[in-house]
């Protein structure tokens, strides 16, 4: 119901388990149609995977149950070498993505870039999006969007209902028409653009509806285009929407299966090339991998740590060992390490804090 919908953020287990394969059916969303022809994916030999915890030398299936993983994909030179499912996921469902989709929107910058329909990505939003005019929002660039560097005020707490992202989640919930932009519109300027990095989803919905401006059309369908056509995915895959029919919400909650995501993970790894046709402009991942904004100390101090993240490049969290990793809420993560040409998936429903118990690992 619209009371659960509103609280997405704030699920608890038993509710992420069921509720992340339905997104589709809770919220507006648009299809990103795949093409008539599926790129299989090769197998290699299977990784074994060992971890020791607390002095306890564990194994895969361990990992996943102490960590409510629901899918766990990696690929090693282009094949898989592990694909494993949990809390019920089956590999047609469509698992949320939550931010992980930040990173796969960032691609589509470059391929717009790549079609002339973006000049720069130090273009002013205000040449594509004339509504942000006249407010905050008018001096912000695409690559400020792209860096989380914008400036404006905003409160990505998910424990807060009242908080930035709280009240986008809702104006989701309630599909209000233009309701995400009219609250970007009041957003104050903290920080000259540019200057300060600081989390922010709404960022990352400017993004897409520059996206949409620039191309002409639907986000869905620049992807579709671009990627999920040509690349073959293996299914249809979705972006959410502000409201029924209306624009597509470029920072959270799409819904894709765990194997297209390890072939998205797999295009970054091949340079952003289908085909030997360049999707993305030359040198556009070294770009998206570089440091842009070292990311505070402080910011989500535990799981950044336990991660290794330091910085931050276009939407892409990034490693001092050059890893680049999409990250989402509760548990979704892709990770990319381009030196050993190595990509993993996870999905997961990691409790909220509130649902947290002692015996969490």
């Amino acid at each position: 119901d619209v009371y659960k919908r509103q609280d997405f953020l704030l699920w608890p287990p038993c509710l992420q388990a069921y509720g992340y394969r339905i997104v589709d059916q809770l919220f507006a969303t648009r299809s990103v149609a795949r093409g008539s022809v599926t790129r299989e994916l090769e197998r290699g030999p299977e990784a074994r995977v060992q971890y020791e915890s607390d002095g306890v030398r564990r194994g895969l299936p361990e990992f996943m149950d102490r960590n409510n993983v629901a899918g766990l994909l990696a690929m090693r030179a282009g094949r898989v070498v592990l694909e494993r499912y949990g809390l019920g996921l089956q590999p047609h469902d469509r698992w949320s993505t939550m931010s992980t989709i930040k990173s796969v929107t960032s691609l589509l910058v470059g391929a717009a870039v790549q079609d002339g329909a973006i000049h720069s990505i130090d273009d002013p939003v205000t040449r594509y999006l004339p509504a942000m005019q006249g407010c905050a929002n008018d001096q912000v660039t695409v690559r400020h969007l792209l860096t989380m560097s914008s400036g404006m005020e905003w409160t990505e707490d998910y424990t807060d209902k009242q908080s930035d992202v709280n009240r986008y989640s809702k104006s989701l919930a309630d599909k209000v028409p233009g309701g995400v932009l009219a609250l970007l519109r009041a957003c104050r300027r903290l920080h000259a653009p540019g200057a300060v990095w600081h989390y922010n989803t709404g960022d990352t919905y400017l993004l897409g509806a520059l996206l949409s401006a620039a191309t002409g059309g639907t986000l869905a369908d620049y992807l579709s285009q671009k990627i999920w056509q040509p690349y073959g995915m293996e299914f249809d895959a979705f972006y959410t929407l502000e409201s029924e029919g209306g624009q597509e919400i470029g920072g959270s909650r799409a819904g894709m299966t765990l194997r297209d995501l390890g072939r998205v993970g797999q295009f970054v790894l091949d340079d952003g090339v289908i085909g030997g046709q360049r999707v993305l402009p030359e040198g556009w991942i070294d770009q998206a991998g570089a440091v842009a904004h070292r990311v505070p100390e402080a910011f989500h101090s535990a799981s950044r740590q336990a991660l290794g993240l330091t910085a931050y490049g276009y939407s892409w969290w990034l490693r001092d060992d050059g890893a680049m990793m999409a990250m989402g809420h509760s548990g979704q993560r892709i990770y990319i390490d381009r030196r050993h040409a190595l990509g993993v998936v996870q999905l997961a429903a990691y409790p909220e804090p509130r649902y947290a118990s002692a015996n969490e690992p």
